[in-house]
């Protein structure tokens, strides 16, 4: 040891004796009742080099029995398990902590400033009542969205697994099942969590997990706000029929004064406009994959400007907000486009056969009431001299029956139905 047990007074009254240790629920096991070892001044703190009492204890069946290594002072400093060095709260390095709360807290690495930084901190622990950390983590914001997204909600007991008996992976080991070591094939030594230091975990520095971790909370989907500085209002999914506007007004309300909110039933959403942008956007950074009424887990996105849903409702198939609508069975199919006519080619609107000889129409029109028709013989033709190639006309709209009436657009010989023409007038 770095100290001896008669070096001086002042060393010895700076060693820890502590009655039960600082555990994580992981560390301590998922058994209630377990024995525990206690060894007054048996080893020293890896981070501060002074002796503490270290504790053992096996935390379950087919477990590895651990210990403490670091002392309580410096476990409370950063507010960590003195067997794994996670983070109390949250279950996640320090590295990732520090990171999600912006917190920088740098301690000495050096003996006498390690030596006065923990007397320092000793000191205002003994000040303070116990249920805050002390130094600059003391001083940081309670929590951090980062942070509640990647803590860990239940106790990690596969932490707790012996290690892998190195005998075994030489074919050498010769207990068999009684062997207290994992027969398992060893992970791939260049992977990085192979890799891990106690005292790069307690400053936070090159920390393999916590570089996962945060790889982790890179990748995760956020809400921003939007560009256009005008837009405060909410868009809320996933309502259902149980979710009321005044459940939405009471949990909204503490963001900021709401200017209205639009239920649409038909479509199971609610838009919620604030009356400042800032309130909009705390709102939505507070309940962005968070919000949760009546056990529905609601979703909550920023609504639209009027021009973006203006450029939306070009788009076939999307709602107002951006999401893509499924088709409905049973619709006719969309019309193929028409056919590129060339500017040399006649257009043929009543789809004519080419090869057939045009006919020429010229009807005249009934005379006005009051006037007698002309003789027959002597009033303009009504065919032309090419009529007698085509198929008879219909009589005019004054010769036909009463009851019966015929528009020229339903026509079937302007619309292309010679055959059928040709067979009624053969019957």
């Amino acid at each position: 040891m770095a100290t001896s047990l008669g070096s001086n007074t002042y060393n010895r009254q700076n060693w820890e004796d502590a009655d039960f240790p600082i555990l994580c629920q992981t560390c301590l096991g998922e058994n209630p009742y377990i024995r525990m070892t206690k060894e007054k001044y048996g080893k020293e703190c890896k981070i501060c080099a002074r002796p503490f009492t270290v504790f053992r204890w096996c935390p379950g069946t087919r477990m590895r029995f651990k210990k403490t290594e670091v002392c309580q002072t410096c476990s409370k400093m950063k507010n960590v398990c003195q067997t794994c060095l996670l983070d109390l709260e949250y279950g996640l390095p320090i590295q990732v902590r520090d990171t999600g709360l912006s917190v920088k807290d740098e301690v000495p690495k050096s003996d006498v400033n390690k030596e006065y930084y923990t007397q320092n901190m000793e000191r205002e622990i003994a000040n303070s009542d116990g249920t805050r950390p002390v130094g600059q983590l003391g001083k940081a914001p309670s929590s951090s969205d980062m942070l509640l997204k990647l803590a860990r909600t239940t106790p990690y007991y596969k932490r707790n697994r012996p290690h892998i008996c190195s005998f075994w992976v030489k074919g050498e080991c010769k207990r068999g099942e009684e062997c207290p070591y994992r027969h398992e094939k060893p992970t791939d030594p260049d992977d990085p969590l192979a890799d891990q230091n106690i005292k790069d975990r307690y400053y936070g520095i090159n920390d393999p997990v916590a570089d996962k971790l945060l790889k982790r909370a890179s990748t995760m989907p956020r809400l921003d706000p939007p560009d256009d500085k005008s837009i405060s209002t909410l868009y809320i999914g996933g309502l259902g029929d149980t979710v009321t506007d005044g459940e939405l007004k009471s949990h909204f309300y503490q963001f900021g004064e709401i200017r209205t909110i639009t239920i649409v039933q038909r479509q199971q959403c609610a838009f919620i406009q604030f009356a400042t942008r800032q309130a909009a956007e705390m709102a939505a950074e507070k309940s962005f994959n968070k919000l949760i009424i009546n056990g529905r887990r609601l979703t909550v996105k920023w609504g639209r400007s009027q021009a973006a849903r203006g450029k939306e409702g070009i788009k076939e198939g999307v709602s107002e907000m951006g999401t893509r609508l499924d088709p409905v069975p049973g619709l006719p199919g969309a019309l193929p486009p028409p056919p590129a006519l060339d500017e040399e080619a006649p257009a043929n609107y009543f789809n004519l056969d080419p090869g057939t000889a045009p006919s020429v129409i010229n009807i005249t029109l009934p005379p006005p009431p009051g006037i007698n028709p002309p003789p027959p013989g002597f009033g303009p033709p009504m065919f032309h001299p090419m009529a007698h190639m085509a198929p008879p006309m219909p009589p005019p709209m004054s010769m036909r029956p009463p009851g019966q009436i015929h528009y020229p657009s339903q026509d079937p010989q302007r619309m292309g139905a010679h055959a059928a023409h040709g067979s009624r007038h053969g019957e």
